[in-house]
């Protein structure tokens, strides 16, 4: 059966996101199924997606964007079946038609449920990005965000323009491991809990636990330039994404309105110092972000209405440095 993310609530009313599906690596073993080669894979993405967002960042600061393809699909969803009662993530007809999107070059699909079914004729999950597609073997290698960024950072050293930074250092792994389990349960998904909420009880919830963890993050921003110290990390990145969508969509359309990202120094700050690293500005595009969000949920927005600000420069001057060793 077709569905969304829309469509995963509980009997509760609350949110619950299932697995990803396609969990195969690519690697430095040159003898692997999915060796690490140069112009072999590509990435489909969404330019509004979190998720497929971490790991377009990680393509641009890792300087894999010449080694591995990108193709981003329409912002806002469109009939993925013939009766036009499912909805989800499809490609223009022709580059000009979205600026930012481009049809399928690989497989002249017109949805990205159709690149799901070239990959396997019995796929019974959602069709999300972002997916790291093999050209050679026409499948899907892995469509989970936190193991695509985990082979960017070491997988494809060999060809990385930027092969010595590592985003997961050994020393800071379980620092790292423990920061991204709270951040993505009360903050990344978190957003979504308390936006696609169906009863009061859990959006309550999921509102309490997103605003308890932002301000603990304020609080370790406020003693380090970044989340596991001075240095920054893939929980960073991770974070990011989330954050940079806030006060233009969350705080609107998902009514994550207590607080606004601009009324914590230390995390305003924080997001425009991570905005100005070279290569992550790429990644966002505040058109499609909003132009998603407000036009894909009819169910929480059915007029499709996007709100006209607030139009944040996150390129202005930041105050991070002043930790910098």
């Amino acid at each position: 059966m077709v569905r969304s993310s829309l469509d995963e609530i509980s009997d509760t009313g609350a949110f619950v996101r299932s697995a990803s599906s396609f969990r195969q690596f690519v690697s430095r073993d040159p003898n692997s199924q999915f060796p690490a080669e140069s112009g072999r894979y590509h990435l489909y993405i969404s330019y509004a997606c979190p998720w497929a967002c971490r790991c377009l960042a990680y393509l641009y600061i890792k300087g894999l964007d010449k080694a591995i393809s990108v193709t981003s699909v329409k912002p806002i969803w469109g009939s993925i079946t013939e009766s036009g009662e499912f909805m989800g993530w499809v490609f223009p007809d022709t580059k000009t038609e979205v600026l930012g999107a481009e049809p399928d070059p690989l497989n002249g699909a017109k949805s990205i449920r159709e690149i799901y079914e070239i990959a396997s004729t019995n796929y019974a999950g959602k069709y999300t990005v972002p997916i790291l597609w093999d050209k050679k073997l026409k499948t899907i290698v892995n469509n989970e965000s936190s193991e695509i960024i985990r082979m960017f950072n070491t997988e494809f050293n060999n060809i990385a323009e930027n092969p010595t930074l590592d985003l997961y250092p050994a020393d800071l792994r379980a620092q790292i491991d423990e920061t991204n389990e709270w951040i993505y349960d009360s903050i990344n998904n978190g957003v979504y809990k308390c936006g696609f909420a169906k009863k009061q009880e859990p959006y309550n919830d999921a509102a309490r636990r997103l605003y308890e963890a932002l301000d603990k993050c304020e609080t370790i921003l406020s003693k380090q330039r970044y989340l596991c110290g001075n240095t920054l990390t893939e929980a960073d990145i991770r974070l990011f994404v989330t954050l940079i969508r806030f006060d233009e969509v969350y705080a609107v359309h998902f009514k994550c309105n207590k607080k606004l990202l601009r009324e914590y120094p230390n995390l305003f700050n924080y997001v425009k110092d991570i905005f100005q690293i070279p290569g992550v500005s790429n990644t966002v595009n505040m058109e499609h972000i909003k132009l998603h969000y407000y036009g894909s949920h009819p169910s929480i927005n059915p007029f499709a209405i996007v709100p006209a600000g607030p139009n944040i420069d996150y390129s202005a001057p930041h105050d991070r440095e002043r930790f910098s060793a």
